[in-house]
């Protein structure tokens, strides 16, 4: 299975420019590794005032986490909505994200959770260091799309 941006926007909610990762590098039940190179384009649409702040990272990591939901529920189950409801410890290293030389390597692992509510830790690194860190909670939606 070739799981590029294309397989990834046909698996998520977030679609055209707002799709912002590129491909998934990795996956198991536990986590995922996701590669974007989106944060380099000047039409990226979490860009404001010709920049592209580090907080934008908190929005790459859970779309990662979405795909991670995708996988997880298969090829025969629509996942459930995911709705990120809080993010804590988050640390960052750097003020931008744009000035990246490097892709972006997104990852997201799952700590704890069940049907209503997941809890991740995630991370951004790129130009070999660690960019972003922090936790993020996720509430699913009772419904599925």
């Amino acid at each position: 299975m070739n799981l590029d941006r294309s397989w990834i926007a046909a698996h998520i909610p977030h679609q055209g420019s707002m799709c912002l990762l590129d491909a998934v590098e990795a996956w198991s039940e536990a986590e995922i590794v996701c590669r974007a190179s989106s944060h380099r384009l000047s039409n990226n649409p979490l860009r404001a005032a010709g920049s592209l702040g580090i907080a934008t990272g908190i929005e790459y990591a859970a779309q990662a986490m979405a795909v991670h939901g995708a996988l997880l529920a298969g090829a025969e189950e629509n996942p459930a909505a995911g709705f990120l409801t809080s993010v804590r410890e988050v640390r960052w290293q750097r003020p931008r994200l744009d000035d990246v030389a490097s892709d972006l390597t997104v990852r997201a692992e799952r700590i704890s959770g069940n049907e209503v509510n997941i809890l991740y830790s995630f991370s951004v690194h790129g130009d070999g260091a660690m960019l972003l860190s922090g936790r993020a909670s996720v509430l699913l939606a009772e419904g599925r799309p």
